[in-house]
């Protein structure tokens, strides 16, 4: 048994001894290694070098912000964080320059729509001109009662005789008001007008929008000195119910500085059974533009309008003066049981200008005609 007990004693000395030698002979090298510095601090940089390219400008980077700076005060910390907001300043410039171009883009297309408009008043309408409806897809007018050259549809009970429909009116106040009960209405996109919809014909963008024909009528009146206040309220978003109740608030409001007897809510046809539908006259070789209709409210529906009848005499008088100088210009006007706000003036009335089919260009060219209209009949 005592021999057996010193055999293995002998075979654990033995295994200390070897694993002693073994953890010295690695020291050795390691401590040789290092002198030749192939396991220096920075050889896991030379490697990454190597292998990844992209790592080696980041390297040269940090040593020559570790050049720069005293290495006696920066760590490889402080480097790293100095050369990662070099770069978040980099981005960040890149971003601002990025915006500023942006910027400059926008501000472009603005000048361009304002150069746009300016231009346009420049071109006042010209008279004696020929034109001719060329309605491709047309949707059958009707009328039901005439006044000289002007038709009538007339939807009441009320029997339109000569003298309710004689235009013997005497404008004094020709302050003149626009406004938009349905002011996102909007019209088929061309190649110079294309917008973003945010509904079915409808659009936010007033650029685009019944406003922006708005905004003709309103620069086409003025070259005639004609005193003019256009609102683009939103009555219409972002709910479609109540616009009119909103309509009539904001322009109570607007009349009591800027008292005006011609009010003109300005809309777009809202045929919805054909989204082709587009009412042209061709004025002149070269002008397409959208046909208008007048739409006059009574008081058969049972609110209080005592004035309908002179907002009806004024409709007259206008597109009278229309068949006179532009045949076509106007379709047939309707004449409704509703009010639709229009006893708020004593020549007060609905306007829709082109339909969905029609583009924003054509609906823009009335309004240069539109406009020549007024101004001979407020003379």
């Amino acid at each position: 048994m005592f021999n057996v007990t010193i055999l293995r004693m002998k075979d654990i000395v033995k295994i200390i001894v070897g694993t002693i030698l073994t953890i010295f002979i690695i020291f050795i090298i390691c401590k040789f290694y290092n002198k030749k510095t192939i396991l220096s601090k920075n050889s896991l940089l030379l490697c990454l070098d190597k292998t990844v390219p992209v790592i080696e400008n980041i390297n040269k980077e940090y040593k020559t912000i570790a050049n720069e700076d005293d290495p006696k005060d920066k760590s490889i910390l402080q480097i790293m964080l100095k050369t990662q907001i070099s770069s978040i300043k980099g981005m960040e410039e890149i971003e601002i320059k990025e915006k500023n171009e942006n910027k400059k883009e926008e501000n472009h297309d603005e000048d361009n729509l304002q150069n746009e408009q300016v231009n346009s008043e420049n071109e006042l309408a010209k008279t004696g001109l020929q034109t001719q409806v060329i309605t491709n897809n047309p949707i059958r007018d009707s009328s039901n009662t005439e006044y000289g050259n002007v038709k009538i549809k007339n939807e009441t009970s009320y029997n339109l005789t000569e003298e309710m429909l004689k235009p013997d009116i005497k404008i004094e106040n020709k302050n003149i008001l626009i406004f938009h009960t349905h002011t996102c209405e909007s019209y088929t996109p061309s190649e110079k007008y294309q917008y973003t919809q945010t509904g079915t014909f409808r659009t936010t963008d007033l650029n685009f929008s019944v406003s922006r024909v708005g905004t003709e009528l309103e620069n086409a009146l003025k070259q005639y000195n004609l005193n003019v206040v256009h609102n683009t309220n939103y009555h219409d978003y972002p709910s479609y119910n109540g616009s009119y109740t909103r309509s009539l608030e904001t322009v109570e409001n607007i009349l009591k500085t800027n008292p005006s007897d011609i009010i003109i809510d300005l809309h777009r046809d809202a045929i919805g059974s054909r989204s082709d539908y587009a009412p042209i006259v061709k004025i002149g070789d070269v002008d397409e533009a959208a046909q208008i209709m007048f739409v006059i409210g009574t008081n058969e529906g049972g609110l209080w309008h005592p004035n309908w009848n002179q907002n009806l005499k004024f409709a007259v008088k206008v597109q009278e003066k229309a068949e006179e100088l532009y045949p076509g210009l106007f379709k047939p006007m309707m004449v409704t049981k509703s009010r639709y706000n229009q006893h708020t003036g004593k020549y007060a009335c609905i306007m829709e200008v082109g339909a969905t089919g029609n583009t924003l260009d054509q609906c823009l060219t009335s309004m240069k005609y539109l406009a020549k209209v007024i101004d001979e009949v407020l003379k």
